[in-house]
């Protein structure tokens, strides 16, 4: 199940303590458990009706969860397991971003559509990415695996796998990877 690996990367930022406690306590973990128990209905192949009926209820849930937590995650967003959300407020994710397994995001991200014509669209953001503080990536691009987004950067091209971007407009500074963020 993805929500127990989310789980697991919370206890291991945390010195791998009682579940109970970082349920009480996370507010990224409260924003995941709900996003991930919709995105299962969403996902599911319930009656038309009864689906309907309960991702109302959905929007309900997460609108809570958004007022309370600052974290926007629609239950149509694609999440892979383990998501860390390191601080809570300010976190808004499009309803069609694509985000990999393992990945962290800081406060302040933005996930977002931008672009014109043929090149609007949404981020595809791959596996073991670390989303620093306030950073936006926008746009149809895609982010490679084990990239770094530095905090305050402004992605709207492509990034390769196993680099750190920073900077408006974001730009490769380095060949380092994610490796010492995840």
């Amino acid at each position: 199940m993805k929500f127990s690996k989310d789980i697991n990367r919370y206890r291991e930022y945390s010195d791998r303590k009682n579940v109970l406690f970082l349920l009480f306590t996370q507010q990224g973990l409260w924003a995941l458990f709900y996003y991930r128990v919709f995105n299962a209905i969403y996902r599911s192949k319930l009656p038309g009706l009864l689906k309907k009926l309960l991702l109302v209820i959905g929007v309900l849930f997460q609108k809570k969860v958004e007022i309370l937590t600052g974290i926007t995650l629609p239950y149509s967003t694609q999440i892979g397991e383990g998501l860390y959300i390191g601080h809570h407020s300010g976190i808004i994710v499009n309803a069609n971003a694509v985000i990999g397994s393992n990945c962290n995001i800081s406060q302040g991200v933005t996930i977002g559509v931008s672009g014109r014509g043929d090149q609007r669209g949404v981020p595809i953001i791959g596996n073991r990415v670390y989303i620093g503080v306030n950073a936006v990536i926008a746009g149809r691009i895609t982010v490679g695996d084990a990239a770094v987004i530095a905090a305050n950067s402004l992605v709207t091209r492509n990034v390769d796998s196993h680099t750190t971007v920073m900077g408006v407009p974001a730009v490769q500074v380095s060949d380092n990877d994610s490796r010492d963020y995840i």
